[in-house]
């Protein structure tokens, strides 16, 4: 790939979620100390994060903005903020409103969660029309059996792609466990493309959330593909970080804002 350098003006953002098992106030210290743009909340990491006042104050303290916020939406996540789906997502823009955050991120619902699934679509739509917070939708991936074969865990589709929402996200972890190719969606998606959790993966049954650039995602030619296509939303690092002690994880999400920055300044060219 040819590429030339060129300034994107994409805000790099760093998910809480990528210092666990380390707190939400861990997130924003490190993303503070290593200069990250900017700070997604992952609600229910721990109890801090579903205080809103709380997280409030962390992004004043350490003088760092929230750009995000992801919604309470994973199984260990079911009872943080009640456990209605849709009065959760209604208190996730909420949160956005009062954090400054320009996006909330939702996974699609569990194919059991039958009254929130039926009118997802639809149901999306209009929230962002009665709250005025962009949501943006999570491509996810099947869940494989042990014996083999799919598990259809989400309802209408674990991929967005077909479905009539103007907002997604993508994550490049979840496409490589659904053995899709990230650099193929964001040709597809076009300008519905709005979020971007920056990760890898290799294809493995386990959603990986390896650092960019070390899986078969491409992420090099994601972040060049953005900025060819003037993509005016957000990159945040959703990454796994749990086998590492604080130095080696500062160490890992240095490097990791290092890639990003980097091949988010060079611009693609198209193939």
């Amino acid at each position: 790939m040819a590429g030339v350098n060129a300034s994107s003006g994409v805000k790099v953002a760093l998910s809480t979620s990528s210092v666990y098992p380390e707190t939400t106030a861990a997130g924003f210290e490190v993303a503070s100390l290593l200069d990250y743009d900017g700070v997604e909340v992952m609600v229910g990491i721990d109890p801090l994060a579903a205080d809103v006042d709380a997280v409030q104050r962390l992004r004043d303290y350490h003088q760092i903005p929230v750009l995000a916020v992801h919604a309470p939406c994973l199984l260990i996540t079911q009872r943080v903020w009640g456990t209605d789906p849709w009065a959760k997502l209604e208190r996730a823009t909420q949160a956005a409103t009062q954090l400054g955050a320009d996006v909330v991120v939702v996974h699609p619902p569990f194919r059991w969660q039958r009254s929130y699934a039926t009118n997802f679509v639809e149901g999306v739509r209009d929230l962002v029309q009665r709250t005025g917070v962009m949501i943006a939708v999570e491509n996810m991936f099947p869940w494989r059996a042990p014996g083999g074969g799919d598990f259809k865990a989400y309802k209408p589709s674990w991929d967005p792609s077909d479905l009539d929402y103007d907002h997604l996200t993508l994550d490049l972890s979840h496409a490589a466990t659904a053995r899709q190719n990230s650099l193929d969606l964001v040709r597809a998606w076009g300008e519905r493309l709005a979020h971007v959790h920056l990760t890898d993966g290799n294809g493995s049954a386990k959603d990986e959330h390896l650092l960019p650039g070390t899986g078969n995602q491409g992420a090099d030619e994601v972040l060049a593909e953005l900025t060819r296509r003037h993509y005016g939303g957000h990159v945040v690092l959703e990454v796994n970080t749990n086998d590492l002690d604080r130095a080696g994880r500062e160490q890992a999400l240095a490097s990791a804002l290092a890639f990003a920055r980097t091949h988010l300044a060079t611009v693609s060219e198209p193939r």
